[in-house]
């Protein structure tokens, strides 16, 4: 399995999701971006999500997100496969994290010297109160 196949599993995995919670939602296209998924809400506003796939246990790289501005329509999903992404009936570890939670509540991970950030999968887990499987974030 590629990184390229790994993050286009969960981004079909999440929209899936949102349709069967009743979301409209609309997948992007390309590569190297910060929206996977525009959700439209009935109130006629928007959101966007950016879908973060891993295989295995260790960091999602957050390499594309802007932690200089708000973005309050603007989630994160973290799904984790545990190595088992070959296996269609394992269900992923799922977390939705709202944009400015990630500097608010000081959740990324900056390497020395700040050459990669990124979220450490036990940094989620620790929260997993607040962000496990928590579809209803993107209601709010």
């Amino acid at each position: 399995m590629t990184k390229y196949n790994t993050n286009l599993a969960s981004e079909y995995y999440v929209l899936a999701t949102l349709y069967r919670l009743g979301f409209d939602a609309y997948i992007t296209l390309g590569n190297k971006k910060s929206i996977d998924i525009i959700v439209h809400l009935d109130n006629h506003r928007q959101i966007t999500i950016d879908v973060k796939g891993l295989i295995g246990t260790t960091m999602f790289p957050l390499d594309n997100v802007d932690q200089d501005s708000s973005k309050p329509n603007h989630f994160i999903v973290f799904l984790s496969f545990r190595n088992k992404i070959n296996e269609p009936e394992e269900v992923p570890e799922i977390y939705i994290v709202p944009h400015d939670d990630i500097n608010s509540k000081n959740l990324m991970y900056h390497s020395p010297g700040d050459k990669r950030k990124g979220m450490n999968l036990s940094m989620l887990r620790a929260n997993k109160q607040h962000y496990k499987n928590n579809w209803d974030l993107l209601k709010r």
